[in-house]
């Protein structure tokens, strides 16, 4: 399995928002060929005295993290899906500056899976 993984901040005033965008998000990723598509808020996450996931991504008092993954058979298919992705419509009408959060911010990354159960 290959795993794509993103953290950010998500002003709390517009979780309602974001969770509209991430609804359409995991359909279409799904659509294309995802395995899963999780968004998950914080709930239980705290500044650290070196690391956090608050101090990664610079939180505010008004914001909350939002860590998500999204699961693939391959990093080829991984590949192959998001290209799809970044094809659809939708997608290409988004601009930086509508999203309901700072992507300046926000952090992410493809992983090879080493334990799985």
């Amino acid at each position: 399995m290959y795993v794509d993984g993103f953290v950010m901040a998500v002003p709390k005033a517009r979780v309602d928002e974001y969770k509209a965008i991430a609804e359409k998000s995991r359909d279409l990723w799904k659509q294309h060929g995802a395995l899963d598509y999780v968004e998950a808020i914080a709930d239980d996450v705290k500044p650290g005295k070196l690391t956090s996931f608050p101090q990664a991504v610079m939180l505010k008092d008004d914001e909350v993290v939002v860590f998500a993954w999204i699961t693939y058979p391959s990093r080829e298919e991984r590949d192959r899906v998001n290209a799809a992705v970044m094809e659809d419509p939708w997608m290409k009408e988004m601009k930086p500056e509508d999203m309901p959060f700072d992507g300046q911010r926000m952090f992410w990354g493809g992983f090879e899976t080493l334990v799985q159960g």
